[in-house]
């Protein structure tokens, strides 16, 4: 099957490759030149395990592509894929500039009968204003060409991305003709040889399916955070509470983890753009809207431990990060907890080395120049003269540290874990002061 995709962001780029995977032929449009040249020349532009072996092995078997030509795109695939961006307006909503820009071009230059799939995280009600965009185009151009507009929505887990492609536990179709339905589930065919994964459903409830799936999960993370910080002032363990209650299967084991907050470029974009669609029905999400307010406070809470241990003036103090990324196995630090808490503890004087093992280079980007902002190249190298470690962001390689060579390595013997990655008891046993979120 013949597939342009617009787009090769995170999205865009797994989607396009993992068809390629499959023995489709796939086009990948990018405006930005000097991303499709990366792209050309074998590299890729974002951090995602195992995706460069994917699109070199297709790159080399003939059946994965790249252009900054939108009109060979559009006459190259049948099904058109749109997975542009869709970055937050000032006021939460979902900005479709760029997806209605592409739904345009199609509308534009289309020839004969396309399938456009929206792959892009979208409001309710977006496949109707690319069904529109389209039809105005036709209009303009005089001529009557048949398409259909199908929502299809990614689930994809940053760090895990390659792997949800190739193996889903479920592929959403919203489309409203049989042709349309008919060609997803032969696109689709290849993914779900074990058992039917497909599940059809109108264009608008699969809109909105995307939205409740991600505002779900942030729950569950601002509920056990929230919980945690109970825990504390009560005397209770929150990793105790957790096995209590995961070991129910009403509600299972995932997304229970207490932390510093959530992050990257889905949860917080997607928790903003429903509230906002709700407010634009003429109804308000009071659960939603408290998930935000506490992932907003939770972002502070080890910040607020630095500051009960050290003092509100920090200047001249230095601590050192274990990570940056908003979660393992990415360099994303769109809403990273890291990003605020280096903001506030730069506010009140300290100074941060920071060891990250991929999202060193974006932080770069985000913080230019910033003095009080140093790198070092292993984790322990970042323990040099510094009055505490803060753990943000939970990677393998923090899992199992040497604490005698942490304490020794500190200024002061200080831990304040932000992803509970310890039994409180390892570090306490080697000296060290240590502070987790919720727990005893």
């Amino acid at each position: 099957m013949k597939i342009t995709v617009v787009g090769t962001g995170y999205v865009g780029l797994v989607s396009g490759a993992c068809l390629a995977e499959v023995g489709n032929d796939v086009l990948c449009l990018d405006v930005n030149p000097e991303k499709i040249r990366i792209l050309k020349e074998g590299g890729i532009p974002i951090h995602e395990p195992g995706l460069d072996q994917v699109v070199a092995r297709n790159i080399a078997a003939g059946r994965l592509h790249f252009t900054t030509d939108i009109e060979e795109a559009v006459r190259f695939g049948t099904v058109q894929f749109i997975a542009v961006g869709t970055p937050p307006d000032e006021d939460g909503s979902a900005d479709l500039q760029y997806v209605l820009a592409a739904a345009r071009n199609i509308g534009r230059l289309m020839t004969d009968y396309k399938v456009v799939i929206d792959k892009s995280t979208v409001p309710v009600g977006t496949a109707d204003k690319v069904r529109a965009a389209i039809a105005d185009e036709l209009a303009r151009r005089g001529v009557e060409v048949p398409y259909s507009v199908v929502s299809n929505p990614e689930f994809l887990k940053e760090g895990a991305a390659v792997e949800d492609f190739m193996r889903p536990d479920r592929i959403v179709v919203g489309a409203d003709d049989e042709q349309a339905i008919n060609l997803m589930r032969a696109l689709y065919a290849p993914f779900q040889r074990n058992h039917e994964k497909l599940v059809i459903m109108d264009v608008r409830s699969a809109e909105l399916t995307k939205y409740a799936a991600n505002a779900m999960l942030a729950t569950r993370i601002s509920f056990m955070n929230e919980l945690a910080v109970l825990a504390e002032k009560l005397g209770a363990d929150i990793e105790q509470v957790r096995q209590g209650i995961g070991s129910d299967p009403r509600i299972g084991w995932h997304f229970l983890y207490a932390g510093c907050g959530y992050g990257g470029s889905c949860f917080p974009k997607d928790v903003q753009a429903l509230i906002r669609t709700a407010a634009d029905a003429g109804q308000g999400l009071k659960v939603l809207q408290a998930v935000e307010d506490a992932n907003d406070a939770q972002k502070m809470v080890l910040v607020e431990k630095v500051v009960a241990r050290f003092g509100e003036d920090l200047t001249g103090r230095r601590f050192a990060m274990w990570g940056l990324a908003f979660k393992p196995n990415t360099d994303d630090m769109r809403e990273a907890p890291s990003r605020v808490i280096a903001a506030e503890l730069f506010r009140r004087g300290a100074t941060i080395t920071a060891y990250d093992p991929v999202a060193m280079p974006e932080t770069r980007r985000i913080f230019p120049d910033e003095p009080r902002l140093s790198y070092a190249d292993r984790p322990m190298a970042a323990l040099k003269d510094a009055d505490a470690l803060l753990i943000v962001t939970e990677w393998k390689e923090f899992r199992s540290p040497d604490f005698n060579a942490i304490k020794a390595a500190l200024r002061s013997p200080v831990v304040f874990d932000g992803r509970n990655m310890y039994d409180p008891a390892l570090p306490r046993e080697a000296g060290l002061e240590y502070a987790g979120i919720g727990r005893k």
